[in-house]
């Protein structure tokens, strides 16, 4: 898989839930196969996430012979105070970027 880092042990500033979230974002057809590899996660804990995702209504799928499609709330507002009317869209508009929007954009020091 191109441009999928190497694992990191380690704190890290976005949970597995908001990644989880902006590999559907990128690609609604992904396998859970192909997220837990973007994600450094194992199949189970993708299946879990997707599971809370769903039951808390920020995630839905539509299951069309083998393939899930997903579609992800976007007015639904982000569960912790802190983020208090803060809406999954704008959490994935700073998580999900194309591609080569990444390479021409490097970030600044």
């Amino acid at each position: 898989m191109v441009g999928v880092p190497e694992s990191h042990s380690g704190w890290t500033f976005i949970t597995s839930h908001a990644r989880v979230l902006a590999a559907i974002a990128d690609n609604p057809n992904a396998r859970i196969r192909d997220i837990a590899a973007r994600c450094r996660l194992t199949e189970r804990a993708v299946s879990r996430i997707i599971s809370d995702l769903e039951q808390d209504g920020y995630l839905s799928h539509t299951r069309d012979g083998r393939t899930n499609t997903y579609r992800i709330e976007p007015d639904k507002v982000l569960r912790h105070p802190a983020e208090a009317g803060l809406a999954v869209a704008s959490l994935l508009s700073l998580l999900v970027q194309d591609e080569t929007d990444r390479v021409r954009k490097p970030v600044a020091r």
